[in-house]
């Protein structure tokens, strides 16, 4: 999946993309993982430009990539009886 770099997205459609929760998310931007601009004053909005999108993407791929085939984890059960590959 690719963000267009130039490009900036709602926190919805990021989740959307993704296919996780819009909470999930905002736990990313909230933890640092997720760089994101809050634009306006008060509760403003919250928008995440393609490239940290990418960046986020990248770095979720590598830690899985080090977790499950670098440091053999065992997948979870529900992953094997939903046949999905984590």
């Amino acid at each position: 999946m690719q963000f267009e770099d130039s490009r900036m997205y709602r926190v919805k459609a990021v989740a959307e993309a993704l296919d996780v929760s819009v909470a999930t998310i905002y736990r990313a931007i909230e933890s640092g993982k997720l760089d994101a601009l809050k634009i306006g004053t008060g509760k403003g909005t919250i928008r995440i430009t393609g490239t940290a999108a990418n960046v986020y993407v990248n770095a979720c791929a590598e830690a899985a990539y080090q977790a499950y085939v670098v440091e053999g984890a065992p997948v979870v059960e529900a992953d094997v009886v939903a046949g999905e590959v984590a």
